[in-house]
């Protein structure tokens, strides 16, 4: 992909420079243009001769115009393919990493999609700090630098993480113009944080997202609109839309809202929007004065319980026992680095502080020694909950497991090394399937 050509004035096709020559060596024959979008050009000889060429290759590209890049994706999952998913528009340049069908890594050209700015735009650390890291470090190691010298948590770097490739993902699967690329190659993950995330999900988000980001849009056209307070909480607000009511003063914009509240700019134009709804907030093209109306301090205290529901018997145990087996294989892992004590205390900082799942049946435990959570008090906080759940409360107890598993995943990640990491990545999935249904 690094070799560049170039059709000058005549029409003619000629390499920028002599490394474009050798490119082509072995390729002797006459070829047919394909009719393709104006950023691709297609070429087939004819007649066929087969033959192969070593990785990486690519082995299908298209107009990202012209074909779902969402259905392409849901493709891969199903297949449990591996490779590279590159899509080039005017824009720059995106890349997802895919191992067996799941989503590993994402990188972009696009400077807002680099780590260090999402670090910034979600409010963790402030611009003057990542600029003196990126001064010693690579921006590949920006995350990990800013948790050694204890700038940043090691749970809000995994949310970050995370964000970041959700949004990349996003990127792409919206893209409606220029080309793009299937590559088999192998995955190179210790270029950057390691990371696992489930492709479905991530596909039925961004389709979501598209859906409700359109809906929002009618009412918020775009991010730098200023909001400003109507009236006060009436107590039943959710906890994200109470606290950016009490942040709005008609001076910051929906994206200043987004950065002081640590929300991405889809969740804070849905905060938003929903004020706007209720009659809480309202909008405005330029800064206004901060309304005379104070916050409410007690709106959490006054807000309405949830209705008591009847929910049959549920067996939890199963799915409990299933994801400590699993805890304990990764803290095992992580052992034998001799990192464990840091890995679990890093693990229950973030159990504690609710960062990696607001789940109630989480609520104040903590991993033990061996990398297991209290199978009793794990089963009685979901008989308690378990009304709290939803419709479906054993997906949601699961769900909320898989949320811890994903960054036990994450940091164990970041001190393995690419086989043993693998390697465990494999075995976590062997045991996961244990709890699919027959």
């Amino acid at each position: 992909m690094s070799q560049r050509f170039r059709i000058d004035g005549a029409a003619q096709l000629v390499p920028e420079d002599r490394t474009g020559i050798p490119a082509l060596a072995g390729r002797s024959g006459t070829y047919a243009l394909m009719p393709t979008a104006p950023d691709l050009l297609v070429f087939s000889r004819q007649p066929p001769e087969g033959g192969s060429i070593p990785t990486p290759r690519v082995v299908l590209a298209g107009d990202a115009g012209g074909f779902p890049l969402s259905d392409l994706i849901a493709f891969l999952s199903q297949s449990r393919w591996s490779g590279v998913v590159r899509v080039h528009t005017p824009g720059g340049e995106r890349s997802l990493m895919i191992r067996e069908g799941e989503v590993r890594g994402a990188t972009s050209e696009e400077p807002a999609d680099r780590l260090g700015e999402v670090l910034v735009r979600l409010g963790y650390v402030d611009r003057a700090q990542v600029e003196a890291v990126l001064r010693e470090q690579s921006a590949s190691k920006v995350g990990r630098a800013l948790v050694e010298k204890g700038l940043l948590q090691a749970h809000d770097l995994f949310k970050c993480v995370t964000h970041q490739v959700s949004e990349i993902f996003h990127a792409i699967v919206l893209c409606r113009e220029g080309a793009f690329f299937l590559i088999d190659q192998p995955l190179d993950e210790k270029t950057g944080h390691s990371i696992q995330l489930s492709t479905q999900s991530l596909l039925m988000d961004s389709i979501r997202k598209i859906d409700e980001l359109a809906h929002f849009r009618k009412r918020i056209p775009h991010g730098r609109m200023y909001v400003a307070r109507k009236r006060p909480s009436d107590g039943k607000l959710e906890e994200d839309e109470d606290r950016v009511l009490a942040m709005l003063d008609g001076r910051r914009t929906v994206l200043e809202l987004g950065h002081a509240a640590r929300l991405s700019e889809f969740d804070i134009t849905k905060v938003v929007f929903r004020l706007l709804e209720g009659g809480f907030a309202g909008l405005t093209d330029k800064p206004v004065g901060a309304p005379a109306v104070a916050a409410p301090e007690k709106a959490a205290t006054q807000r309405a319980r949830p209705a008591v529901r009847t929910v049959p018997p549920v067996d939890a145990r199963p799915v409990a026992r299933v994801f400590n087996f699993i805890f304990r294989e990764i803290r095992d892992e992580v052992s034998r680095q001799g990192m464990d004590h840091e890995f679990i205390a890093a693990a229950n900082a973030a159990l504690s502080g609710q960062a990696l799942s607001s789940s109630p049946v989480l609520e104040g435990l903590a991993f033990a020694a061996d990398g297991s959570l209290p199978e009793g008090r794990l089963m009685d906080a979901f008989d308690k909950h378990r009304a709290q759940l939803g419709s479906e409360p054993l997906a949601s107890f699961r769900q909320a497991l898989s949320d811890v598993m994903f960054f036990l995943l994450f940091q164990a990640g970041e001190l393995l090394e690419s086989r043993a990491d693998e390697d465990l990545a494999r075995r976590v999935k062997e045991l996961l399937a244990t709890l699919e249904a027959p």
